[in-house]
């Protein structure tokens, strides 16, 4: 049997739910704790707030298309698109493929 889930601790996969500011909007998001870390080292690599963050990646979604239907999907995919291709998360976000 293969390791891969064995060697994740139980934290980094268990839900967080956490209430964020959005231009100026309270919203609740729900990720799973590896999700918010690897969200806030993107802020931080970005030298911005993680609220901050969010912000731009949302308005910039609702620039290219409109509308954030799933934004939570959206923040999942950033994150795997940056562990995949690196680089800094506004660059991801022009790099990635229509959602």
């Amino acid at each position: 049997m293969c390791s891969i889930f064995s060697d994740i601790p139980r934290e980094s996969y268990e839900s967080q739910t956490r209430s964020i500011r959005i231009s100026g909007h309270s919203t609740s998001i729900r990720l799973e704790a590896a999700y918010w870390d690897l969200l806030e080292r993107l802020a931080r690599h970005e030298d911005k707030s993680l609220s901050r963050l969010l912000t731009e990646l949302h308005d910039e979604v609702l620039d290219l298309h409109g509308e954030a239907r799933n934004f939570t999907s959206l923040l999942r995919c950033v994150c795997l698109i940056h562990m995949t291709r690196g680089g800094s998360a506004s660059e991801l976000l022009r790099e990635a493929e229509p959602l």
